[in-house]
């Protein structure tokens, strides 16, 4: 009788440890896939105040990558992403006789500075606001540009007579149709409809996948106090350069999700 009493403790006791490794097994599994999850649904893009500045170097940043020279009419780095996306673009639209090449891309706080106080010193006639409103028509404050971002793209030309005949027309009627399909859109069309900011430019085509969401950073974290260290800088705030030009981009761009 006491043989059979200590047998059956002996299984009970199997029985419990069998049990409790069961539910650690399963908590273990439950807790594996909701770190996956979150992981999915939060991936990372790497924005932060200094890279939507433009305050880094794109060539040292394993997340850019130098477009081949047979796209580019100089040495041009994107975002690995968009550059992807272009090369399929770019394929679909040699199947159609369509030539694209990439005239500029990525421009860091001190290449468009570069740019700025080179116009800046151009318009000099003119006094600080008026100076600073020719440049915009074209050209970006530093720090308020989204050449700093590595997603956006200025093809062929930078003149829009060029987009007007020819090989040109054809290019812009071609991007126009299949473009959105790739993720590129024009972010500065026509300003009758009342979009305000920088002038009518064929040729800046934005990748929006990425795009979309360093604006939404940019809009919650930077104010004009965050564009300094260059000439007519103290204007970014009279002008709106934040509301009118960083933000005065196509409707079909700002409604992009």
């Amino acid at each position: 009788m006491k043989s059979i009493v200590v047998t059956f403790s002996i299984i009970i006791l199997l029985l419990s440890c069998n049990s409790k490794d069961k539910n650690i097994t399963q908590t273990e599994v439950i807790e594996i896939s909701k770190d996956t999850i979150e992981t999915a649904e939060k991936p990372d893009l790497n924005i932060t105040k200094d890279f939507v500045l433009g305050k880094f170097d794109y060539k040292r940043d394993s997340t850019f990558i130098k477009i081949d020279a047979q796209h580019a009419s100089k040495d041009i780095y994107l975002k690995k992403e968009a550059y992807d996306a272009f090369l399929q673009m770019v394929d679909a639209a040699n199947r159609d006789d369509v030539d694209l090449k990439i005239v500029s891309g990525t421009r860091n706080f001190e290449e468009q500075k570069v740019i700025w106080e080179r116009k800046w010193r151009k318009y000099k006639q003119l006094e600080p606001k008026q100076r600073a409103l020719k440049i915009l028509e074209y050209s970006s404050m530093p720090s308020s540009s989204r050449h700093h971002w590595g997603t956006d793209i200025d093809l062929n030309s930078l003149n829009n007579s060029y987009f007007n005949s020819g090989k040109g027309l054809k290019a812009y009627e071609w991007l126009t149709a299949n473009a959105n399909s790739f993720g590129f859109y024009q972010v500065y069309t026509d300003k009758s409809n009342g979009r305000t900011g920088y002038n009518l430019e064929k040729w800046h085509w934005s990748y929006l996948p990425l795009a979309s969401k360093y604006l939404e950073f940019y809009n919650a974290n930077i104010n004009t106090e965050d564009i300094s260290r260059f000439e007519g800088a103290e204007l970014a705030e009279v002008l709106l350069i934040i509301e009118e030009y960083v933000n005065g981009i196509s409707e079909k761009a700002k409604q992009y999700k």
